[in-house]
């Protein structure tokens, strides 16, 4: 399964989706800012980014095979 690269590319579309609504969730104070969720849109995005640079680099290695 992790080596199946749509389960890659929608994780981390899913992931940076979160990093990318969370801050603008709470900038519009729709939820309070703590630094724990801070953190957690902080790191989904991150995550989100290597995953999606994975998913796409595993993705082409198997078309070229």
């Amino acid at each position: 399964m992790i080596n199946n690269p749509r389960v890659l590319l929608s994780l981390g579309l899913i992931l940076l989706f979160l990093g990318f609504a969370l801050p603008l969730l709470m900038v519009m104070r729709v939820i309070e800012s703590t630094f724990f969720l801070n953190f957690v849109s902080w790191g989904a995005s991150v995550s989100g980014l290597f995953l999606g640079f994975i998913g796409v680099a595993t993705w082409t290695k198997m078309r070229k095979e």
